[in-house]
């Protein structure tokens, strides 16, 4: 870490680290970039509030889509996966969006990489029935969506669930912790308190202050203070969503942010850094409103093309004068667009064999396409649905 970046920080402070290195086993003494508790909303430039108003109109149009459709939740479904590919991929864990969308139906084994992304989609889950209850973003929420992302990966430790107890480091992985990007707050007492400080302050009334400029200022905390040993980046975008939702800017969590960060990832990890440097919000915020609007677009556009997907598929249904179960599995290729006989035989309590004469019409109709794959039952896919949610 570049020291005498941060020495002038008006937004912290750095404390002399000393210890011995777990990655190198070798001992160092380093410094450590130790963030102010976030306080009122900063002054900013005439650039950033008119990234900040498009932002927040682009979460409207978003939002507009998503009543567009009788069952919003049935697009969490495709919209979650894609945004948990995504975060994973950030954080350096790649799975195939296909792999991702399929994964319930059973595809046999499961990699490594597939199961962190899903340990991604337990935890939003489980956040985001929490704050459809109407209840507070809390630390210990925090902490136990931690637990779920890194279930059953390297950092499934005594510390998964918990603010982190070692100390850790961003970049630099093999270097040693002298030679890392960023060296956050070390772990103790006071790191607790300043997580405590920021879910406060994330649960303050927006009367004052922006509520996209507040998701911008949380997420740099959240990633500046680095409280947990792994799995920081996905779980403060995630947050960003849970932020925008306790603020009533969205309802339905269909926004997907990670693609827009991802393919900026540089550029996203060097803004946070020159908010600690400069104390200068402006590029950031604007750099973060500018993603927020990017993808409340993006993710706009992917709801519309998904709806009328799914009004097309309908429609061949109705013209063929198909009803009833056919009816049923087309209405919810949107939500799952990889299926397979046996299982969509359970789910909808009918036979295999009218399920299976169900799904033969569909593939008459151009709706499925059968498609070879591992595990129990006969694969379909319904390209027009994987290809809303995979194209750019």
């Amino acid at each position: 870490m570049d020291v005498a970046r941060f020495k002038a920080s008006p937004l912290g402070h750095v404390v002399r680290l000393a210890g011995v290195d777990g990655r190198t086993r070798r001992p160092y003494e380093h410094w450590a970039y130790v963030a102010d508790p976030l306080a009122a909303e900063p002054p900013l430039g005439g650039a950033a509030w008119r990234a900040v108003a498009r932002a927040g109109h682009a979460l409207g149009r978003l939002e507009q889509a998503g009543r567009q459709m009788p069952e919003p939740a049935l697009l969490r479904r495709p919209t979650l996966r894609r945004e948990a590919q995504s975060t994973s991929a950030l954080e350096g864990t790649f799975a195939p969006l296909e792999d991702v969308l399929e994964a319930e139906w059973g595809t046999g084994g499961t990699s490594a990489e597939l199961a962190e992304v899903l340990n991604y989609v337990d935890a939003a889950e489980q956040a985001f029935a929490w704050v459809g209850e109407g209840r507070p973003l809390t630390v210990g929420l925090v902490c136990q969506l931690h637990r779920t992302l890194v279930r059953g990966t390297a950092a499934d430790t005594d510390d998964a669930g918990r603010v982190r107890r070692v100390p850790v480091a961003i970049g630099g992985r093999d270097a040693g912790l002298e030679a890392s990007r960023f060296v956050p707050m070390p772990q103790g007492a006071a790191l607790e308190a300043s997580v405590h400080d920021l879910v406060r302050w994330m649960e303050l009334p927006d009367l004052d202050r922006d509520p996209v400029v507040a998701a911008a200022m949380g997420h740099y905390q959240f990633e500046t203070l680095h409280p947990f040993n792994d799995g920081n980046g996905r779980l403060g975008r995630l947050l960003v969503v849970l932020h925008l939702m306790r603020a009533r800017i969205i309802h339905e969590p269909l926004l997907s942010v990670s693609p827009w960060f991802e393919a900026r990832r540089r550029d996203y990890q060097e803004h946070l850094a020159e908010v600690s440097a400069t104390g200068d919000w402006n590029a950031w915020v604007h750099f973060f409103a500018t993603g927020l609007e990017a993808s409340a677009l993006d993710t706009a556009r992917r709801v519309h093309d998904l709806l009328d997907v799914e009004q097309d598929y309908l429609r061949r249904v109705s013209d063929a004068g198909l009803s009833g179960l056919a009816e049923t599995i087309a209405r919810g290729l949107v939500a799952a667009p990889f299926v397979r006989v046996a299982r969509l035989s359970e789910a909808t309590g009918r036979t295999y064999q009218a399920t299976n004469t169900a799904v033969a019409r569909l593939v008459e109709l151009g709706v499925l396409r059968e498609s070879p794959g591992q595990g129990r039952g006969r694969r379909f896919v319904a390209d027009a649905v994987v290809e809303v949610l995979t194209g750019r």
